[in-house]
């Protein structure tokens, strides 16, 4: 054994032994700091100048900047969409409505002075030859207009493509029935009543669904631009509600009653909450008025028009089919009886055409709007007298006496519709300049709008930042 070299005594005498030897463990490294984000760095400082009077401020100068450039930004964004909605209204969905009723009144008039000419004879007037081919014409122009205006894959621009492709081969039927007729050959009759049919099955449908279509994009318009905005006037109120918090902290923490940036970021804040409320409620009064005693009136009265239309048709083929097309119907006793079809739609558009003048004179707000349907009353009146009158001829076989009593040059029923139809071209004409009265004031109540709110809003943002920056420097 080794010797142990001899300890130093204690004072008590006691050696001292060496300390005992304990294994040593290794330690471990405590785990780096876990990097910190910016953004948690931001809320830190954010936090940190929050307890501190400045920072309070410039937070505070942040807010009711970005509120205010907020209420801008809204105001002129929703005023925008509705300004375009009413502008689309007076510029475009209604007048392509109107000019989609125009074509289908070209059609069948265009129809009608093509039955017309074939129950003249072999030699046709040379005014329905001229009536045919201006309403021809007019019909070809509407739907130029209407294909330039409709979206590219719409259901209005099929529908438009559509009457392109028939219009040429209505054309033709007709031209058939005509030479046809010239030469004395029956045949031309079943040409006519084919190419009727083309146009009352397949063209006339096709349009009033064009018109239907383009009735639906107007109320989309309206529905679009009379809207109250909502959320630019609920930024408004809190805008304001910040900056009067702003102020009268302000008065609280200084005893100062103004402070001048604050007060023009109130100032400007209000004049754009007012303009806002005040030029939208006017707008929308003027759209309303428009639709109420413009759109509504314009509906009934194009609705009356076409009705009228398709009894004059119905009423000249009733001669040229010459009973050879026929309907069971139930009469008054619920019995079942055979009548003349192209009659019985007659009678029928007769009644809707009287509803629809009915209905217009109701709708009429002034006497100017009223008198030409009153007339109209008047005139279909006379025609349904004169339509019995020639149905009764030619039920006794007397067809040339009902044949003059239907396009003869005086005391016909040609007359009546005529009258009927000029009537209700002055009352179209008349409710067509009050929709653009109504429709044009209440655009003009939101001009400038949009463009004013955004002005105003950064001004009114740039006067909070001028008046907290004012606080800021008396603790500098």
């Amino acid at each position: 054994m080794p010797a142990v070299p001899p300890q130093q005594p204690q004072p008590n005498g006691t050696p001292t032994q060496p300390p005992p030897t304990t294994p040593t463990t290794p330690t471990t490294a405590p785990p780096p700091e876990a990097r910190r984000t910016a953004f948690a760095e931001g809320i830190d400082r954010l936090r940190a100048a929050a307890t501190t009077e400045p920072g309070r401020l410039r937070i505070i100068g942040a807010v009711l900047a970005a509120l205010v450039v907020a209420f801008g930004a809204v105001t002129a964004w929703q005023t925008t969409d509705r300004a375009a909605a009413a502008d689309d209204v007076l510029h475009k969905s209604q007048p392509l409505s109107s000019a989609a009723a125009d074509i289908y009144r070209s059609l069948a008039d265009a129809n009608t002075a093509a039955s017309s000419g074939f129950l003249a004879g072999g030699q046709e007037t040379a005014a329905s030859r001229d009536r045919y081919e201006r309403d021809i014409d007019r019909a070809a122009a509407g739907l130029v207009k209407a294909a330039a205006n409709s979206d590219p894959g719409s259901p209005a621009a099929a529908t438009v493509a559509k009457l392109n492709r028939l219009l040429p081969a209505y054309k033709g039927y007709v031209e058939r029935a005509r030479s046809n007729n010239r030469q004395g050959f029956p045949v031309g009759g079943a040409w006519l009543r084919f190419a009727n049919d083309t146009m009352h099955n397949d063209m006339l449908p096709a349009a009033e669904d064009l018109y239907k279509k383009e009735n639906q994009r107007l109320r989309a318009d309206y529905a679009d631009a009379t809207p109250y905005p909502w959320a630019a006037i609920g930024l408004g109120v809190v805008a304001l509600a910040a900056l009067a918090w702003a102020q009268h902290r302000n008065y609280r923490r200084t005893n100062r009653v103004m402070n001048h940036g604050l007060v023009a970021a109130t100032a400007t804040a209000a004049v754009v909450l007012l303009w806002l409320i005040v030029g939208h409620s006017v707008a929308r009064a003027g759209l309303n008025d428009s639709y109420d005693h413009g759109v509504r009136s314009l509906n009934v009265l194009h609705d009356a028009r076409i009705a009228s239309l398709k009894a004059r048709g119905n009423e000249n083929l009733t001669l040229v089919a010459r009973g050879a097309e026929t309907r069971t119907v139930k009469n008054a006793q619920g019995e079942e009886v055979t009548v003349d079809a192209y009659d019985h739609d007659f009678q029928t558009d007769m009644n809707t055409l009287g509803k629809g003048l009915a209905q217009a004179a109701k709708l009429a707000d002034d006497s100017s709007g009223k008198k030409p349907v009153t007339a109209a009353q008047g005139n279909m009146t006379v025609w349904k007298e004169r339509h019995a009158a020639a149905r009764e001829q030619d039920e006794f076989g007397n067809y040339q006496e009902a044949l003059d009593r239907v396009i003869g040059a005086k005391g016909a029923t040609g007359e009546c519709f005529d009258s009927v139809d000029d009537n209700l071209a002055r009352a179209l004409d008349h409710e067509e300049a009050e929709f653009a009265r109504a429709a044009g004031d209440g655009l003009d109540a939101m001009t400038g709008l949009p463009v004013g709110a955004a002005v105003l809003a950064v001004l009114g943002a740039a006067g909070a930042v001028l008046g907290i920056g004012r606080r800021l420097s008396e603790y500098r």
